[in-house]
């Protein structure tokens, strides 16, 4: 028998053991998933204000969050508890279609989250109304000529808090989130105004990047707004450049996927080769242990976007992210079922919240 008639014969047996090896790492993974969901969602459920909300009934974000890790961890949108929390949500939509407080500066965080709870939801289309009206209004907020933003200033596209008065990319990935999450076309002229910030947002002199800061720092991260002068959580380098870090960066390279960028644009490489430099699961790089669960978060559903059972970092080494990140969240979970990050930064002190992150993060993993 030649060789290749041998590994006609034998590659069907390879096959076979491929298939079940996959079976048996996808079954392993769940016994530690169910669960480690199980503890998170029995938390937040007792944990629930008696008007639906977590935390306050103020931080509508922290409900919103709250909501999408538990229809997305596998509880049904019938749930009393869900019920009770997305009526407390919808008593928020106002006339204009956004979904948040009043007396918030956090209007587009909170209307960005409160659609991806409704879409996470959305069961016999029964939130389809509130998601249009919604979205509507993110897309109406969006900074651009009403702003006072021409395509040439570094806020147009973006998205940020009221009282800051300039756009950011986290509040940017946030808006992009939803949309992509009600199912809006990566053509749609939002999306694409939304890309023209982000890609200002990355450490990488290009076509799409002429900002003062473009060439200061070049390792193609991404950091938090280059719009009214600039700034990075993880501060400036000598030449005032601003320093990338890991959360913006899967952030970034989410929200450029999300408006229809492939593989082989030089953003996205250029994204990618710094996170294979930087990656980690004891931190998030440049930041330690700030906005740790935001960034597990942020990582497990980039990577789930791209579609790849592994990734492989700038040594060489492939690394299971999945097995990684669950092995990671189960020695850090609380004997309540909670997670709490003692590096108390946007709100990551508040079990809440985090404990609704660590469960996005088991869903994006399985």
């Amino acid at each position: 028998m030649s060789r290749f008639s041998r590994i006609a014969v034998l590659s069907p047996v390879l096959a076979g053991l491929v298939v079940a090896s996959t079976m048996v790492h996808a079954a392993d993974m769940k016994g530690k998933i169910d669960p480690m969901k199980a503890k998170g969602i029995a938390f937040l459920k007792a944990s629930q204000n008696e008007d639906g909300s977590w935390t306050s009934p103020k931080i509508l974000g922290i409900s919103g969050l709250v909501l999408t890790g538990l229809l997305q961890a596998g509880v049904d949108v019938d749930d009393p508890v869900v019920q009770k929390g997305m009526k407390f949500l919808l008593s928020f939509q106002q006339e204009d279609g956004g979904i948040y407080n009043p007396t918030s500066n956090h209007k587009n965080y909170e209307s960005s989250i409160a659609v991806s709870a409704l879409v996470a939801g959305n069961k016999d289309k029964r939130f389809d109304e509130q998601i249009s009206k919604a979205t509507k209004y993110l897309k109406e907020i969006q900074w651009g000529p009403d702003e006072g933003a021409s395509e040439s200033d570094p806020a147009y596209g973006g998205q940020g808090y009221g009282s800051h008065k300039r756009p950011d990319l986290s509040n940017t990935a946030f808006f992009l989130e939803a949309l992509h999450a009600a199912g809006m076309s990566q053509d749609d002229p939002a999306m694409q105004k939304a890309l023209i910030f982000v890609s200002r947002c990355q450490n990488l002199e290009s076509k799409y990047n002429d900002t003062v800061f473009a060439d200061r720092v070049k390792d193609g991260g991404f950091y938090y707004t280059p719009a009214a002068g600039g700034s990075s959580q993880a501060g400036t380098t000598e030449n005032e450049g601003l320093r990338s870090y890991a959360s913006m960066t899967y952030a970034g390279l989410k929200s450029m996927i999300y408006a229809g960028l492939t593989k082989d644009d030089p953003r996205v490489k250029a994204a990618t080769e710094w996170l294979q430099k930087n990656y980690s699961l004891t931190e998030n790089p440049g930041m330690g242990q700030q906005g740790l669960y935001y960034y597990y978060n942020t990582m497990s559903k980039t990577l789930k976007t791209l579609g790849s059972e592994t990734f492989v970092s700038a040594d060489g080494e492939k690394h299971d992210w999945k097995a990684d990140l669950v092995k990671t969240v189960a020695e850090k979970q609380s004997s309540n079922g909670s997670w709490v990050n003692p590096a108390d930064r946007w709100y990551e002190g508040d079990p809440n919240l985090v404990t609704a992150y660590v469960l996005m993060v088991l869903s994006n993993c399985e």
